[in-house]
């Protein structure tokens, strides 16, 4: 099922992905020669908006729990790339201890961690599953809907080491993304890869951060393709010092999406665009379609309602919403099966593996599709993300789907490029770096 674009394709995007095939060879040298100087995060997956006249990343998530939404005829591809992923970050390994979340309950989550131990599995790793939940103390196996069992076991910490009671990992995958702080148990661990590393977890991580490593990317990539960054590239503001419940900081709120609706009424202009533009304001850190509001004008985030203070005011864990990101927000004009759609593009290593789309039925154009009422279609794209036909037309879907994964490598490269920022600073280097200012 391809999905249909609501929008005549003419206009900017058409441009756009024509760019992207008359110059794919460039394209894809820069990106090579980019993963020279940037180590890849191990996995991840890619939100992205077409608009029909955009194609932008909105979301980048470090910890992805949808492998079992990827279509099975990719699963050569993903333990390629995971082998790739695997040699380039723990070569020595033989054995992996994967992290889930806590969800026990949430089937197709549970379904996803399996595929993902499938595919490390392929790649010649002993794989076993260790879990945070203290309930779990003793080897619990989990039935779940395919038929397949999935075993939890209870984590083991010896001394500086972290495994199970008879399992000694050289290497820690979490797909866990540390919501509620990094537990006790994964701190200090020695002479042991956990990946990604603890500070990609929303524990440290900031959406505003990320974006703000994209625009570095997106400016350099349009410098190089000749085309206008924003075409690829959300605005984004932000707001802190935020309390919902108590009103504090909705003036200061206000006056970030006002500047932001300004620049993007501006780009509106420049390209003829007739929708009216809108923002979305969301937590800066968190995931789950939580904390999240489409705004049209400014005066919309001054006197929220009790209903719309409390949607706002918690997210994930109940953690308590402070810090908020303001994104520009872009139409989706893609549809599948009548429902808003937007495609999700996954990750290994540097490679594109696959992708589906989220769908919502209930949700318009110009809202959060990862919300009540979402479903994603496992049929995935038909044609791979890495082979365009540049003697077809741009909008044919080898050719589109080519472009979004142009996009989510950019994203990528943003969040290898994040983490480079936010890696904390340890004391030897630390007083290595005052040694050489002294």
């Amino acid at each position: 099922m391809v999905p249909h674009l609501t929008t005549a394709l003419t206009g900017p995007l058409l441009e756009l992905e024509r760019k992207f095939l008359d110059n794919a060879a460039a394209i894809e040298q820069w990106l090579r020669t980019q993963w020279l100087d940037h180590t890849p995060p191990f996995y991840g997956s890619v939100d992205l908006r077409n608009s029909g006249f955009k194609l932008a990343p909105v979301d980048m998530n470090l910890f992805p729990g949808g492998f079992n939404n990827l279509h099975p005829s990719f699963m050569p591809l993903c333990v390629h790339a995971a082998q790739a992923a695997v040699e380039r970050l723990c070569p020595d390994a033989s054995q992996l201890l994967l992290i889930p979340e806590n969800h026990t309950r949430n089937q197709f989550y549970l379904m996803n961690v399996a595929r993902l131990a499938t595919i490390l599995g392929h790649t010649g790793l002993k794989v076993r599953i260790g879990s945070l939940l203290p309930e779990i103390t003793e080897p619990t196996p989990l039935a779940l809907p395919d038929g397949q069992t999935l075993l939890l076991e209870p984590l083991v910490r010896k001394g500086d080491r972290l495994g199970l009671a008879d399992f000694d990992p050289c290497a820690i995958l979490l797909n866990n993304d540390l919501s509620a702080g990094v537990p006790e148990v994964l701190k200090g661990l020695d002479d042991q890869w956990v990946i990604p590393p603890l500070h990609a977890g929303w524990t440290t991580r900031r959406k505003s951060l990320h974006f703000r490593a994209y625009d570095n990317i997106a400016e350099r990539f349009a410098s190089m393709l000749g085309i206008d960054p924003w075409l690829v590239n959300p605005y984004f503001g932000r707001a802190s010092k935020i309390n919902f419940h108590e009103r504090v900081g909705e003036e200061a709120l206000a006056e970030e999406v006002d500047q932001l609706l300004g620049r993007i009424r501006a780009k509106y202009a420049e390209y003829g665009v007739e929708e009216a533009p809108f923002v979305i304001v969301k937590a800066d850190a968190g995931t789950y379609g939580m904390g999240v509001m489409t705004v049209r004008d400014a005066s919309e985030v001054v006197g929220l309602n009790r209903r719309q203070r409390n949607k706002m005011s918690v997210i994930k864990e109940g953690l308590q919403v402070s810090e908020v990101i303001i994104q520009e927000g872009v139409h989706t004009r893609e549809t599948v099966g009548g429902g808003v759609a937007e495609p999700v593009v996954y990750m290994l290593d540097h490679y594109v593996v696959g992708g589906f789309y989220r769908v919502n039925n209930e949700r318009g154009v110009d809202e959060n599709l990862n919300a009540p009422g979402m479903h994603f279609e496992p049929l995935a794209f038909e044609t791979g993300c890495n082979m365009p036909d540049c003697s077809d037309a741009p909008d044919a879907p080898a050719n589109r789907f080519y472009a979004y994964g142009v996009v989510a490598r950019l994203a990528l490269l943003a969040a290898a490029l994040e983490l480079e920022q936010t890696a904390p600073v340890t004391s030897e280097l630390s007083a290595l770096a005052e040694a050489a200012a002294a």
